[in-house]
């Protein structure tokens, strides 16, 4: 795909310094720029990198004043960054916009989906599964029975949706993501075996949901696992069966929540951290990465540790953790001298 100055200068609501009709076809970095590309300034840091770049086209913001002779085609905008990343969604919009039913895939009986539906070859859709407009499903996913998929969804190649899911609007899966496999539940045996409890509930994924790679995300017992609008899941995520995650939560990757534990609204949980189960996580909690939960958290708390504590009683506490070689060190040096001193008085 090809574009010119002029009609990005037009998507980004943007002006033409140089040429208008000079023309690109690929993404760069500024110091990486070549012929053909397209870059952006933002940052002051790089300012000594547009003297220098081969990039045919970069955007820069309003603000910015050449101290010395460009080769590269300006279009200056706002915001610089924002606008690059304006471009990369249309980009990526454009390049992934496929459409039409690949071979061989299987569509079951009483499937029904909307316009412009891309199904790539080797994906399975069960019985009675409903797909909204603009869908698409990439090779080798499974859809199983019953799963309703709303509009301009994405699910890329290799992901798995088991029976009964419900997808909302713009949302995207990527690949390896397992959505509703069973929850672990077993009830132990008197002989110390463990007979299954049968996971008969259903996972429901609201608007605007974006699942990383390899995360998976486990049917409930009874009812639904919830992951509401606007959450942002990283790779490599575990979600246990009746977990209730807020809308506009972020977590990063290798994070686990262990079954029926509901987290607020509008928080953010670094990498590795982990949760117990049956706990309730306010609204607006922050837990650092490696944390591990096994309380229940109040609104707007930041905490840190293992188990978690709060993040400045953290951070004090690290320091003498730090010093306390040092810190035992004075203590027996105190000792030493409280002893040498009753000796001295009883002398």
């Amino acid at each position: 795909m090809k574009f010119t100055a002029e009609q990005i200068a037009v998507i980004l609501e943007g002006e033409v310094v140089g040429n208008p009709n000079a023309e690109v076809h690929e993404l760069s970095k500024i110091e990486e720029g070549k012929m053909g590309s397209l870059t952006f300034l933002s940052n002051p840091k790089y300012n000594g990198f547009i003297y220098k770049t081969e990039a045919t086209i970069t955007i820069v913001n309003k603000t910015f004043e050449a101290e010395a002779e460009i080769k590269t085609t300006l279009i200056k905008v706002d915001d610089a960054y924002m606008a690059f990343s304006k471009l990369l969604e249309f980009y990526d919009q454009a390049r992934g916009n496929k459409i039409g039913i690949e071979q061989p895939s299987i569509i079951s009986e009483n499937t029904k989906y909307g316009k412009n539906l891309y199904l790539g070859s080797f994906s399975y859709l069960g019985l009675n599964v409903v797909i909204g407009d603009n869908v698409k499903i990439y090779p080798n996913c499974f859809i199983g029975d019953n799963v309703l998929i709303g509009d301009n969804v994405i699910i890329f190649a290799g992901a798995k949706v088991y029976s009964e899911t419900v997808i909302g609007n713009n949302c995207t899966i990527h690949s390896g993501a397992i959505i509703g496999a069973d929850g672990f539940g077993f009830a132990p045996n008197t002989d110390g075996t463990f007979k299954k409890i049968p996971q008969i509930g259903n996972v429901i994924i609201e608007d605007n949901v974006d699942i990383g790679s390899c995360t998976t995300i486990d049917r409930a017992t009874m009812g639904s696992t919830i992951i509401r609008k606007g959450v942002k899941l990283d790779n490599q995520i575990q979600i246990a069966h009746n977990v209730e995650i807020g809308e506009n939560t972020v977590i990063a990757a290798q994070t686990g929540i262990a079954g029926s534990t509901k987290i607020g609204k509008n928080g953010m949980i670094g990498g590795q951290v982990g949760i117990a189960g049956h706990l309730i996580i306010g609204n607006n909690v922050r837990i650092q990465a490696q944390s591990g939960v096994g309380r229940n958290i109040k609104d707007d708390e930041i905490l840190q540790g293992s188990p978690t504590f709060g993040y400045n009683d953290f951070s004090k506490s690290y320091v003498y953790f730090k010093n306390l070689p040092k810190i035992v060190a004075d203590i027996e040096e105190l000792k030493k001298q409280i002893i040498k001193q009753k000796k001295g008085n009883n002398g």
